[in-house]
């Protein structure tokens, strides 16, 4: 599903060349849950968006289904992003001039994908289907997280990548959006990449795997 081999990332600073990712290896198989863990600036929001094909290594490769993203074009990645993932981030990044429902199809609208049956199922699901036609700013932070989890896996993506995806929640909400998450990705049979800091949320996948400085500690597995 996803092989990460050597993967190198600096970023030019004031001070100078600022290197982030040094050589990290990482692998995911289909319908395998992977948390990525670490201490703020070790390296891990950068790997996911390198995998996502929002920005590209420095050296090393990065392998999916569809080849070595490291080599493909900008319309390439886009058709990655926009069809072989699902992005779940902690601001949510909902469009607040589209109602949840639109919200929720979006992804799969793009990927022309949608299937208005699965959408209705994700949304009953994540408890949102009385609230279709409310904006974003109507919803509370756990509810657009919903809607979030839920564009993102309206496609049926092969790979789901979630950057802190409970951060901005509180511990409650966070059990709850989490399980959801959990539960959908496990019925779609897609690999989930999980960036967390909670050593609690990270126990409930397949695999933990820890950064250090931009490198992956040894024994981590």
């Amino acid at each position: 599903m996803l092989r990460v081999t050597q993967v190198c990332k600096s970023y030019v600073t004031a001070q100078g060349m600022l290197p982030v990712l040094r050589g990290v290896d990482l692998t995911l198989a289909h319908g395998e849950s992977l948390a990525l863990m670490g201490e703020s600036g070790s390296g891990k929001s950068t790997l996911l968006h390198l995998i996502a094909g929002l920005d590209r290594p420095d050296s090393g490769s990065i392998e999916v289904p569809q080849g070595h993203l490291e080599t493909r074009g900008e319309p390439a990645l886009a058709e990655w992003r926009r069809s072989g993932i699902g992005l779940v981030f902690q601001q949510y990044n909902l469009i607040p001039s589209l109602p949840v429902g639109a919200n929720l199809a979006m992804q799969a609208r793009l990927a022309g994908r949608h299937d208005p049956v699965w959408v209705e199922a994700i949304a009953r699901r994540l408890g949102l289907a009385e609230l279709l036609t409310r904006y974003p700013e109507q919803l509370s932070g756990g509810q657009q997280q919903r809607v979030a989890i839920g564009r993102a896996l309206a496609a049926r993506p092969a790979l789901v990548l979630a950057d802190e995806p409970t951060g901005s929640l509180d511990e409650a909400s966070s059990a709850t959006v989490f399980d959801l998450l959990l539960e959908l990705v496990a019925d779609t049979g897609a690999g989930l990449l999980v960036v967390t800091h909670s050593a609690r949320l990270a126990q409930r996948l397949s695999r933990q795997v820890v950064l250090q400085h931009g490198r992956v500690l040894s024994g981590s597995a």
